[in-house]
């Protein structure tokens, strides 16, 4: 007898196929059977009439880091199918990070990913991932190029020595050993944004000629997408290694419908030269990151203590209003999105709570300042650790990125502590199916399951998942297309996605008819 009988459903694949009525049958944790089944008797049957039924939802690109160690992680990720998350992007993986640097990291990676508890181990990837609580869906890791360099050198030097590379291919190595899915890169980030082209192929030299997925955070993503993406290109082919786009957008008005076709000409010709490349897309008009990263690259050496001492200076002020009136040679969030365009979500001094959720423009005007006085003020207060959300890209930039065969669909969701995140932490995959399925018609329904399933899974070889068919892992979502809603806005985004009548993990039903069970059925993924 069957452990559990999906009986009556709508079948979505995930591989992109059209939708067909199919019973699925699960054993073991497995699927063992996907078809027209009618004498099957299993230990409990779900109805799926007038449902459809896909495999769960997988986003790759996560910072739940330190999240996956909180109470209840897990709800806000079920709730919109969510059954398989990778974190460690951007660069920015909690682990692994040597004892000496973990103050100095952990104060970085906290706008990012949230407090770091005193009781989680990053000396290794390997201790992190075993001291990691029993989760409800699973998590999987990618090492962050950034976090090794800045435990091999801090985040001062600009230009590394040769012991300095020695020891973050020793870090590198050590952390694919212990079950990394690949590396992530994060070039708009210090202290990777001071590689030059050369050396950040000397630092990534350990994975020459080998099949290990490296995503990147390219260096910029506004004016100069396409020379950032060409860079990225050069590093695939001089290094033979596959490259995933994180998070393709081109900001600012003036770029947009002009860079995104040509960035994926410049994908789809690398993929004809038989590179293994890609991409993926949020698909929401603003993004969510550290509000230092307004700042040109740099501003950023040092660490943050010298960032806070160096917007003190008037003088710096001066040189930094004129860099940014300018625009060259970084992505200048403050020109592209505007000051009215960057709202500030989370403040750790009591006296900022007011001002989170407000535009830097409005609090300028509250204040009497003018906006970049205003912004270096509060940076300064903060040590630097605030986030915002900036309003930068356009929607059919992102239908036309959703469109092409190379992308997929990723939240980019961040977790800090307090304050307000962006609407994607809870509902990216809902507003997906929501908006630019039902809505727009931008995709097909099996078209959007197919980049939030088999393709993720095939970016960082999540063997086993991804796809409803005999053999695969019973990761399984049920719903209905029509009632799938998420409510969150920018103003008011903690809100739990609604819809999800039951969401499958290896088997075990971790949400039934639209409530989380408790279910722990979650495992580590290792490479």
């Amino acid at each position: 007898m069957l452990d559990l009988l999906i009986r009556g459903g709508t079948v979505i694949d995930g591989t992109g196929k059209d939708p067909y009525a199919a019973d699925v049958a699960v054993e073991n944790g497995k699927i063992v059977e996907v078809g027209d089944l009618p004498g099957a008797h299993a230990r409990r049957v779900i109805s799926a009439a007038g449902k459809l039924v896909t495999p769960g939802f997988i986003d790759i690109h996560r910072h739940a880091d330190l999240a996956a160690y909180r109470p209840g992680f897990g709800q806000i990720e079920l709730r919109q199918g969510l059954t398989t998350i990778i974190n460690g992007n951007c660069g920015l993986s909690a682990a692994p990070i040597r004892r000496g640097r973990r103050a100095e990291i952990a104060a970085y990676l906290q706008p990012i990913c949230g407090e770091m508890p005193g009781s989680v181990s990053t000396d290794s990837l390997a201790a992190y991932l075993e001291g990691q609580p029993e989760a409800p869906l699973h998590t999987g890791m990618l090492v962050g190029a950034g976090v090794l360099r800045a435990g091999a050198a801090g985040y001062a030097l600009e230009h590394l020595e040769e012991k300095h590379y020695r020891a973050i291919h020793r870090a590198m190595e050590q952390a694919l050993s212990d079950g990394a899915l690949g590396v992530s890169l994060g070039l708009g980030y210090a202290p990777e944004c001071f590689y030059t082209t050369r050396e950040l192929l000397r630092a990534l030299e350990p994975l020459a000629g080998q099949n290990i997925p490296v995503t990147v955070h390219m260096r910029q993503e506004g004016g100069g997408v396409l020379e950032a993406l060409e860079e990225m290109l050069t590093v695939a082919r001089d290094l033979h290694i596959p490259m995933h786009i994180s998070h393709l957008k081109a900001m600012g008005r003036d770029n947009w419908g002009v860079k995104i076709p040509r960035a994926l000409e410049l994908l789809e010709q690398a993929r004809q030269e038989g590179l293994d490349v890609g991409c993926d897309v949020y698909p929401y008009t603003a993004g969510s990151t550290q509000l230092i990263h307004i700042l040109p690259p740099d501003f950023l050496s040092g660490g943050m203590e010298a960032v806070v001492r160096r917007l003190q200076d008037k003088e710096v002020r001066r040189e930094l209003a004129r860099r940014i009136e300018q625009g060259k040679g970084f992505d200048d969030i403050a020109k592209l999105a505007g000051w009215d365009g960057i709202r500030l979500t989370s403040l750790h001094c009591p006296e900022d709570h007011p001002y989170q959720g407000k535009s830097i423009a409005e609090i300028a005007a509250m204040w009497g300042q003018n906006p970049l006085d205003c912004c270096c003020d509060l940076l300064v207060r903060e040590h630097g650790e605030i986030t915002m959300v900036d309003f930068m890209a356009s929607e059919e930039d992102i239908v036309t990125i959703l469109q092409n065969p190379l992308s997929n669909v990723i939240s980019d969701a961040t977790y800090p502590t307090d304050g307000m995140p962006h609407p994607r932490v809870y509902g990216t995959f809902v507003h997906l199916l929501e908006h630019f399925v039902k809505e727009r018609g931008a995709l097909t329904a099996s078209q959007a399951v197919h980049k939030m399933t088999q393709k993720p899974a095939r970016v960082l070889h999540l063997d086993g998942k991804g796809v409803l068919a005999a053999g695969m892992d019973a990761d399984i979502n049920v719903f209905d297309l029509e009632k799938l809603h998420q409510p969150g806005t920018y103003e008011n985004p903690r809100c739990l996605a609604v819809g999800m009548d039951y969401v499958l993990v290896d088997g075990a039903v971790a949400v039934e008819k639209g409530r989380c069970t408790g279910v722990k059925a979650g495992r580590i993924l290792r490479r």
